[in-house]
C-alpha cells in the first residue's frame, strides 16, 4: 500500500446466531473490493470481531458506507448480528512491515 490513505476499523461483539451473517460478510467483502478507492481488507474473528477495511480517500468511504446492498447489512448488523459495535476511520501517515526470512 502506498503512504497517506483511510483505514476504517469496524469492531464488534456479535451474537450468537449466524442468522446470514457470513454469507452477507462474505458478499460485502465482494462488493467493497470492486468500489472506487478500495485498497484492502484484513479481519479478525473470535470474541471481538475486528475488521479493517482501506481507502485512498474519505469520499470513497463515503460511497462504500452509502452503496445500497451494504446499506442492507448495515440494517442487519443493527437488528440482528451485532450487540455492539463501533466504527473508527483513521489517515494512515506511514507504514512498514517485518518479513522473516526464509
Amino acid at each position: 500500500m502506498k503512504d497517506n490513505y483511510y483505514a476504517v476499523i469496524f469492531t464488534s461483539i456479535r451474537t450468537s446466531e449466524d442468522q446470514g451473517y457470513r454469507l452477507m460478510s462474505e458478499e460485502m467483502e465482494k462488493l467493497a473490493k470492486i468500489q472506487p478507492g478500495y485498497l484492502g481488507f484484513e479481519s479478525a474473528k473470535e470474541e471481538i470481531g475486528i475488521s479493517i477495511s482501506y481507502w485512498e480517500n474519505l469520499e470513497s468511504i463515503a460511497k462504500w458506507k452509502a452503496n445500497l446492498e451494504h446499506l442492507v447489512a448495515q440494517d442487519k448488523g443493527k437488528n440482528e448480528w451485532y450487540k455492539w459495535y463501533k466504527v473508527r476511520i483513521c489517515l494512515v501517515e506511514r507504514e512498514y512491515e517485518f518479513i522473516a526470512p526464509i
